[in-house]
């Protein structure tokens, strides 16, 4: 299994060596690690054990994957959450299958639920608390819940390379490849993907072999040159937001986090600005790759038209990419756009809280904004 051992280390470097000693800092970081070892060492034998009691994986094709990829809170959640609805069709990860990235683990987590089932579903009830309890206070940003369908970002965390490492080493110039793959060297590009491929293979195996999957996942905004070369039949969904909106959004979802282990980052600190720096080189990246990937493989959504008409836009996806729209699937797709409607979310905040500007996004995206009609 991949794990990018320079990146971990130069991160406990910088947080424990050549930051200012902080013990409230100290702690998170050592705890955390120390139950990242833990898992990572879990997850591996798990990964063993697959060799030995599910070998067929290995030879499990993963065809056309449909990856959705934008920079976060640009309707990427929406949009999975409607094309899922074409069961026939697609097949997608939960969150418990991206913790626990091994079959055998997941055959007895599933083993228990039915036993639970069986008696009442008195865990289920105990989880359901527990998962409101830790994760409810992101239910208007972005709802979790271990047996719904997640990003594949969690598949990452295991390599260490993912923009998730930010939440807890904040030093986003310093361990750039972990948000931005497309800029690790070619080898390490390749074993990540086989990493990854190895994982949506287990997926596929073991829940729906002749499926297409149906991936989203926002941090691979940095990591297409890395999907292309090994998905090359892929097909990509990007969705483009108003930067205004978007980029202060990102910085928000993980400023709490810097706040509880370093309470000395302000709102408009330099952290801040470096993690939208991150954005707006996302932003740039997939503009740049619009005109590098084939016309029937790339489909590009205007977030507010996906906003206004979901139902409309996912028609737009199947017409490029040729997919038969089933009636089961419309029907399904109707009372779900139907819910949707109406409603808005609260999570709203502003560049200047950030130490941003519109200026300063116009200089970087510019041209992009001017492309896809977004106002200066």
């Amino acid at each position: 299994m991949f794990f990018h051992w320079r990146l971990f280390l130069r991160a406990l470097d910088l947080s424990l060596v050549r930051k200012p000693l902080r013990l409230r800092r100290w702690a998170f970081v050592l705890f955390f690690t120390g139950l990242f070892g833990v898992m990572w060492i879990f997850v591996v034998i798990g990964r063993a054990l697959d060799h030995v009691f599910f070998p067929g994986f290995k030879r499990q094709p993963v065809r056309e994957p449909v990856f959705i990829i934008a920079p976060p809170r640009s309707g990427t959640t929406l949009t999975q959450k409607l094309m899922a609805l074409d069961a026939e069709r697609f097949v997608h990860v939960k969150l418990y299958h991206t913790i626990f990235p091994c079959i055998f683990y997941q055959r007895i987590i599933e083993a228990i639920a039915r036993l639970d089932a069986l008696c009442g579903a008195p865990l289920a009830k105990s989880i359901g608390r527990i998962e409101r309890r830790f994760f409810g206070g992101w239910d208007d940003m972005h709802k979790m819940r271990f047996n719904e369908a997640e990003e594949d970002d969690g598949f990452f965390v295991y390599s260490f390379v993912t923009e998730a490492i930010f939440l807890l080493f904040p030093y986003v110039d310093d361990l750039w490849e972990a948000g931005f793959a497309d800029a690790l060297p070619a080898g390490d590009r390749r074993r990540l993907m086989a990493y990854y491929k190895s994982c949506l293979q287990r997926h596929l195996y073991a829940r729906a072999p002749d499926k297409t999957l149906l991936s989203k996942a926002t941090q691979s905004s940095g990591s297409i040159v890395a999907l292309r070369e090994a998905f090359p039949d892929a097909r990509f969904i990007t969705i483009v937001r108003h930067p205004y909106r978007s980029v202060a959004s990102h910085v928000s979802v993980f400023y709490p986090a810097w706040r509880a282990h370093s309470p000395e980052i302000r709102k408009d600190s330099p952290v801040s600005k470096a993690y939208a720096r991150l954005a707006v080189e996302w932003y740039k990246h997939l503009f740049r790759m619009r005109t590098e990937l084939p016309a029937d493989r790339y489909c590009c959504l205007d977030y507010r038209e996906l906003v206004r008409s979901p139902r409309e836009a996912i028609e737009g996806i199947y017409r490029r990419f040729g997919f038969e729209f089933r009636d089961g699937f419309r029907k399904r797709l109707d009372e779900a756009t139907q819910k949707q409607h109406g409603f808005q979310s609260n999570h709203e905040y502003t560049l200047e809280e950030f130490g941003l500007s519109k200026e300063w996004i116009q200089a970087e995206l510019g041209e992009l904004m001017d492309f896809y009609g977004l106002e200066r």
